[in-house]
């Protein structure tokens, strides 16, 4: 299929709000050199009953679902229908590199003892038997680290698109082009592993909570918790593409994939729905119904939770209502709130380690997890604009905000 080719956005970088992003940085730079030599305990209202919070409850179980836009466009594109949103591969890759590399960060800033991290993938060395591979956070630990790796690999050929075309460097001009000669031959086989590492660690961060037992409240424990965590960051990775998609487009003033992301909402009816006929299996098949109204608050919570899978699914049920872009905007919001809040739910709401237990996160937890964000953003803005990563065409105008 013919499409338009990606290019750089171009202008100034500079701009004020880019300005106040790095402003922003620059003061979480600073609360983090207060973490690492203070403390987690210094910065954090984490616990023994809670040893884990926000950085990992939102920055890692629900930032890396919400950086699963490469992992659903590749099942999309190179799957199932031969390459019809291909336009769409780059912008939802680069979100998910930079997604799961803030993942990443958020687990050494959360790790008591960061200087030990090496020993993940290379501890079990020469002796593999030295691994426990009964466990299901190493199993995420080692997929995270590699998808981190495949994510970047797959991005590659664009950075060197941009060497290829436009650097000085005869060796860095030649090296590009080798590797893109490289990568045309090699790049379905890195799909392929960029498909299995996020099936398989998505997936465990479910199985993770399953070792919480009855500490976690029964409207969220169950041996199917794996199997929805892997089908709901499915529904966030799609729902993100849109959002990032008509985002980019606005703020850098490119021409909307309004037809591709139309035909792309039918898939989100498809996995919500799948979300919601497990979830209300599960519950009829272990007996759980008297839960549903009979746990107080979590009920609230859980109903919700239920509300915001829900309705996206009438929003885009008919063709009529995927064919306003506005209601496929807002849907794509709604299911990104929906994935979030069933893993902050699962994680912390509903998680009860006992009495005399208790966690709110700190000011400087928060401000961390949103530097985070920021220097995300801040990473997103630089690439765009150096690097052919947004297909489309400018409008007229140019981003100076």
């Amino acid at each position: 299929m013919a499409h338009q080719h990606a290019s750089a956005v171009g202008g100034p970088l500079l701009t004020r709000s880019y300005r106040f992003l790095l402003a922003f940085i620059g003061l979480w730079l600073l609360i983090l050199l207060w973490r690492f030599s203070a403390g987690i305990g210094a910065v954090s209202g984490l616990t023994d009953g809670y040893p884990w919070g926000i950085w990992i409850a939102f920055d890692v179980v629900t930032g890396t679902a919400l950086a699963c836009g490469g992992y659903a466009i590749a099942i999309l594109c190179y799957i199932l229908n031969r390459g019809q949103y291909h336009p769409l591969v780059r912008p939802a890759l680069l979100t998910s590199a930079l997604g799961y590399s803030m993942a990443a960060m958020a687990i050494i800033i959360d790790v008591g003892r960061p200087w030990l991290i090496w020993a993940i993938p290379l501890g079990g060395f020469p002796n593999m038997f030295r691994y426990n591979w009964n466990s299901a956070l190493l199993e995420v630990a080692l997929c995270v680290m590699a998808y981190v790796g495949v994510l970047w690999i797959e991005l590659s050929p664009a950075f060197m698109e941009k060497w290829r075309d436009t650097s000085n460097n005869e060796g860095l001009k030649k090296l590009s082009v080798s590797g893109l000669k490289f990568f045309d031959k090699a790049m379905i086989w890195i799909i392929a592993l960029g498909v299995l590492l996020p099936t398989m660690h998505q997936s465990s961060l479910g199985t993770v909570m399953l070792l919480a037992g009855q500490k976690l409240h029964g409207l969220w424990f169950t041996g199917w918790i794996p199997l929805l965590f892997l089908i709901s960051c499915v529904g966030m990775g799609y729902a993100v593409v849109v959002w990032e998609s008509a985002l980019s487009s606005r703020v850098f003033k490119r021409e909307r994939e309004s037809d591709m992301l139309i035909s792309l909402s039918g898939a989100m009816v498809i996995v919500l729905s799948l979300f919601l006929l497990v979830r209300f299996a599960d519950l009829l098949i272990s007996g759980k119904f008297g839960l549903l109204f009979g746990s107080g608050w979590l009920s609230l919570v859980f109903w919700i939770e239920i509300a915001l899978f829900a309705y996206p699914i009438y929003m885009l049920a008919s063709k009529a209502r995927r064919s306003n872009f506005g209601n496929i905007m807002r849907a794509s919001i709604l299911i990104m709130l929906a994935g979030s809040m069933y893993r902050f739910d699962a994680y912390i709401v509903a998680y009860n380690p006992g009495r005399g237990w208790s966690y709110f996160p700190s000011v400087a937890e928060l401000l961390i997890t949103l530097g985070v964000i920021a220097f995300e953003i801040a990473l997103y803005v630089f690439i765009v604009k150096r690097y052919p990563i947004l297909a489309g065409t400018s409008r007229a105008g140019s981003v100076h905000e």
